[in-house]
């Protein structure tokens, strides 16, 4: 039998680390499997001959899922509860994984485009249910600060899966595109053959793990959370409301959640090629995601050790947004290795976007919460759309210019820290 707790916005329940040990594990998946695509986006590059703009298409069909899974992800969950509808997200994200075997053997990019939007479907609904347990699941006043220690677990992955994957997949990288340059066709395709089928364990190993780790959660201790239940305030106050779309501050955060992800992605998933596009070679460049990763693993830890105590939410988002701003004009006035740093430093900027916009945009949502979170969801579309954008503006322009887009993303940021998140809300 599940225990089962209330998260009516107001509820401060004590919480046990067991489940949030459990969470934590899923974060961990989140950013093993999220932040390959850094890996992915340069090595399919080569693999199935692409541009810019058709390489960033790894992003787009990974994160797009997101967008049209969120909802649906919501209605799982009505059904399964937040438990299993974890337990099914990891099985999902086994079959994507899997997938990759016959886009290997076949050199298909779409084969691969296929797996990838089957892991985001099946993190569309791990994240629905993931990311709103972790909030409610204590004091809102802290919730930034649970979901930064989430945020370590994911992008301590996130830090190291491009180096697993990266050690495998770009091996001798440099040499084999110097080499096709001077092959004949046929040894030009049995050699690119050969280079797709490097990611065929790795993803045999990640398939058997994802599904075991389903089972796992399926049959674990993870106490059920009640997100329909709201206190008697909370309630009178949401007592005219019939839709989530009447909570303004809700979608203005489903706003800047899209606008961060995007900014987020861009940064770690094109470190790699920006990197190649200053003649870094791949041997070095591969490397550079693991920076943006080390940078966000700062700043999460700095909101751990000042959320709430030194620093409140708002705050944290709106010092992350400004330094969002300054570290997106110093990749355009540096040059290099200063440029590659200020590009991986972003990483530092973004940290606290996340786990600061959740418990802002879930204040006092009650019974809306479920549907709320598949919204924020739905958010991660970010990280489809404005990497293909950047992807295209790079191919038109140089890859350098292409990061003025970053500069509007983090002023909107900036604005939802500063007033968005009061908009349409009063305080219980």
């Amino acid at each position: 039998m599940t225990e089962t707790t209330q998260a009516g916005t107001r509820v401060q329940k004590k919480f046990k680390m067991g489940p949030v040990a459990i969470i934590g594990t899923l974060f961990f998946i989140f950013g093993f499997i999220t932040w390959l695509n850094a890996v992915l986006i340069p090595y399919l590059k080569i693999a199935c001959e692409l541009n810019n703009l058709e390489a960033y298409l790894v992003a787009t069909a990974f994160y797009i899922a997101y967008f049209f899974m969120a909802v649906p992800s919501a209605g799982v969950l009505r059904l399964t509860g937040f438990k299993n509808g974890m337990a099914l997200g990891l099985v999902v994200m086994a079959l994507g994984a899997l997938v990759f075997i016959p886009a290997a053997l076949t050199r298909l990019y779409w084969v691969f485009l296929t797996g990838l939007f089957i892991q985001g479907a099946g993190l569309a609904l791990l994240q629905t249910a993931s990311n709103p347990y972790i909030t409610v699941i204590g004091p809102i006043e802290s919730a930034a600060r649970r979901i930064s220690i989430m945020g370590i677990c994911n992008k301590f992955a996130g830090a190291i899966a491009p180096l697993i994957l990266g050690s495998v997949a770009l091996k001798n990288a440099d040499k084999i595109k110097a080499d096709l340059l001077t092959m004949s066709t046929p040894d030009k395709i049995q050699l690119l053959d050969q280079l797709a089928t490097r990611v065929i364990i790795p993803y045999i190993l990640i398939m058997i793990s994802l599904a075991l780790l389903g089972v796992f959660v399926y049959y674990s201790s993870l106490p059920e959370i009640d997100t329909d239940k709201e206190d008697n305030k909370l309630a009178l106050e949401n007592g005219n409301k019939t839709s989530v779309f009447q909570f303004p501050h809700l979608l203005l955060g489903v706003l800047t959640l899209f606008f961060y992800v995007g900014a987020e992605v861009l940064a770690a998933d094109s470190i790699i090629l920006y990197g190649t596009s200053l003649n870094i070679p791949l041997s070095v460049s591969r490397f550079f995601a693991t920076c943006t990763m080390a940078g966000m693993i700062i700043g999460y830890t700095v909101g751990i050790i000042t959320i709430p105590k030194y620093m409140t939410q708002p705050n944290a988002l709106k010092y992350s947004a400004i330094l969002g701003i300054i570290f997106s004009l110093l990749i355009h006035i540096t040059s290099g290795y200063y440029s590659v740093f200020s590009l991986a430093i972003l990483g530092l900027a973004n940290a606290l976007v996340w786990p600061a916009v959740w418990p802002l945009a879930l204040a006092n949502l009650g019974r809306f919460t479920k549907i709320a979170s598949s919204l924020l969801i739905m958010g991660i579309a970010g990280g489809a759309l404005i990497p293909l954008l950047y992807g295209r503006l790079a191919d038109i322009f140089t890859p350098q210019q292409a990061y003025w887009i970053l500069i509007p993303l983090y002023l909107f940021i900036l604005y939802y820290a500063v007033s968005g998140h009061k908009v349409g809300r009063k305080k219980i």
